[in-house]
């Protein structure tokens, strides 16, 4: 490879020109990695899910990169073709979660060395790859609850990736998000949370799930399956026998096991930090929720909450719980189209 003083600290010319051909070791052309991304509304058991599945003997599944599409629209270390430059390591590596994936400045430059300039999709295949094969695997995946509103552009750039959408009653998610430390930062992020957290809420999980339902429907059904929360908790084993057929994978009883050796019972902790196996009633809105706020989650959204099959308590809401929730979609709308984003079709 032409010689660059060092990925952090290159002159402006090396920074911006793509990395210019040599004899180092190129991955596998014919990659299938990333092989699938676990996404869905945060606190719909999408950790869970991607523990399951990385406890699978073929299949790594790091947990929350964020980065990935981030950087491809951010441009800043890439060509206009595309093609990764030595800008974009140092950006990478003080990426927060890059250091999930476990990998170096020698590693990435390691992955740069071919016999021809690398386009991003090509170098982040190549990462999946290395972070699959150094825990002895063949396939490579990633959680990022967030992506579930990203499909789309995800799937242009892997366009053989696969999406597993897990989805859970939003009253339930709203227990949990109201006592999560970033609760506000998550579901408040589109300027609604200080009107009311409880609508936010509804509303951030519609426009979620919405979102990634209607990209599931355009990538199609062999790269596209829905989970529900409810049932990957009571059927976990029949949940991840289907599972493991969409993503051809065959069922290793290793993935209901995945807690084993790990489970901490420490008073405080969350479930998720107890790695818990799966686990009905953690959270029930039925008694741990007060009537008002099933009223404005209900209003929200009890649209999509029956086309996906919960029932529903209430059939008629008070006037002023239609004012307010009309009040804080407006609002959250606002935000959207500000922000250059598309409205799902049953918003």
């Amino acid at each position: 490879m032409t010689a660059v003083r060092s990925a952090s600290q290159p002159d402006d010319a090396a920074r911006e020109a793509p990395f210019a051909p040599g004899d180092g070791t190129a991955a596998n052309a014919g990659t299938v990695n990333p092989y699938l991304f676990v996404v869905g509304a945060a606190r719909s058991g999408t950790t869970l899910l991607q523990r399951m599945l990385d406890a699978h003997p073929q299949l790594a599944v790091v947990n929350e990169t964020y980065w990935l599409p981030r950087k491809f629209r951010e441009e800043t270390g890439l060509t206009r073709a595309g093609l990764v430059t030595p800008a974009l390591l140092p950006k990478l590596l003080a990426s927060p979660k890059f250091s999930r994936i476990g990998m170096s400045e020698e590693d990435l430059l390691g992955l740069c060395s071919s016999s021809a300039p690398v386009r991003y999709e090509q170098f982040v295949a190549r990462i999946f790859d290395l972070y699959a094969a150094r825990r002895g695997k063949q396939f490579a995946g990633d959680k990022t609850p967030g992506y579930v509103r990203k499909i789309g552009q995800i799937h242009s750039l892997w366009p053989r990736a696969r999406f597993v959408h897990i989805i859970r009653d939003p009253r339930d998610l709203c227990l949990s998000m109201l006592e999560w430390h970033s609760g506000e930062r998550t579901a408040g992020q589109f300027g609604t949370w200080e009107m009311d957290p409880v609508i936010s809420t509804a509303l951030y999980w519609k426009y979620s799930v919405s979102a990634g339902r209607e990209a599931g429907e355009s990538v199609g059904r062999s790269l596209y399956r829905e989970v529900r929360y409810e049932d990957q908790v009571s059927s976990p084993e029949r949940e991840l026998e289907q599972t493991c057929k969409f993503l051809g994978l065959p069922y290793a009883e290793e993935m209901v096991r995945f807690h084993e050796g790990k489970t901490r019972r420490e008073p405080g902790l969350s479930s998720k930090a107890q790695w818990l196996p799966p686990t009905v009633g953690l959270r029930d809105w039925r008694t741990q929720m007060p009537a008002s706020d099933v009223e404005r989650i209900e209003a929200t959204a009890g649209g999509l909450l029956r086309d996906l099959g919960y029932a529903t308590r209430f059939d008629h809401f008070q006037p002023a719980t239609r004012s307010r929730v009309t009040e804080v979609r407006e609002t959250f709308t606002r935000y959207l189209l500000a922000g250059g984003r598309a409205l799902p079709r049953d918003w």
